[in-house]
């Protein structure tokens, strides 16, 4: 009752002010739906596609919600295309790759930002200027090396980079140790531990959603990398999911029933990663500190 007293007492421009936030709010709201669902009918007509019958798919006019659902394209789709081994071979890289890039980058980060020396910004500066060179500008001479080594046709191209820093992934860690109060690693100095043990017990604990950033997007560029496995691997037994569902694609372009359920049962393992690592992810690419 006294907070509607009060409302009501409010000055004009005070009441129209706070109507005018509330139709922002609206109206940037109603945009950002709208958007989303745009954005989202490709994907509800692919998920749809996948459950319809041969009939509804090439109906006319367009049939967005299939009149008999159906789990045959679904069926003829994982037995022509091989899912469980694809997913493995996928989980194997991603998996290796997300430690790498997550060991290595917190590694290079932390000497770049905690530790004083005298060519350390120099330093940070080029580690930067390398993400302005294209991959097909390397493209060319990481073939010719990894073929000299030994390593084409298997996952080791696809591994091994990662353990030596990732540039994007270290320029996110710098900013958010930097954040980091230094009297934690003072006093840490003060009690007789090294810079490894301060790294390793004080700061990577207090990085773990910036870590957990770093490995989703790591996750997420080897599920969806093409243009590696196609390069360097050869043998079917050992494609990714991406490089196998594009040769897939190519076979039975025709089918569309069969490729909209691939595509989907390749797609769906990300939303479901991303789904429950959301609010971890959401807290490690804002970059907070520690507050207080």
């Amino acid at each position: 009752m006294a907070v509607a007293q009060r409302s009501a007492q409010a000055p004009p421009a005070v009441r129209g002010a706070g109507w005018n936030k509330l139709a922002e709010k609206i109206v940037s709201h109603a945009f950002l739906i709208a958007a989303s669902a745009i954005f989202m009918v490709p994907f509800f007509w692919m998920v749809s596609g996948s459950l319809k019958t041969g009939a509804d798919l090439n109906a006319f006019p367009v049939v967005w919600f299939p009149n008999t659902l159906t789990l045959e394209n679904y069926i003829a789709g994982l037995q022509v295309f091989p899912f469980l081994r694809y997913l493995f071979n996928t989980l194997v890289i991603c998996a290796f790759s997300m430690v790498g890039a997550a060991l290595s980058s917190s590694f290079v980060a932390y000497g770049l930002a905690r530790i004083e020396w005298r060519w350390r910004t120099p330093l940070f500066v080029v580690l930067l200027s390398t993400m302005m060179i294209p991959f097909y500008v390397t493209m060319v001479p990481l073939f010719t090396m990894f073929r000299t080594l030994g390593w084409t046709d298997t996952y080791l191209p696809l591994i091994v980079p990662h353990f030596f820093g990732v540039p994007f992934y270290i320029f996110l860690l710098r900013q958010f140790f930097l954040s980091i109060p230094r009297e934690m690693s003072e006093s840490a100095r003060m009690d007789g531990a090294n810079e490894l043990v301060i790294y390793w017990r004080i700061i990577l604990p207090l990085a773990k959603p910036a870590l957990a950033a770093v490995a989703l997007f790591q996750f997420l560029n080897s599920w969806n990398d093409l243009l590696g496995p196609l390069i360097y691997l050869s043998d079917a037994d050992s494609y990714t999911l991406s490089l196998g569902l594009t040769f897939f694609r190519s076979e039975y372009s025709s089918q569309f029933g069969p490729l909209m359920a691939a595509s989907t049962v390749v797609v769906i393992p990300v939303i479901v990663v991303f789904f429950f690592a959301q609010r971890t992810f959401i807290q490690g690419i804002t970059l907070t500190g520690v507050k207080g």
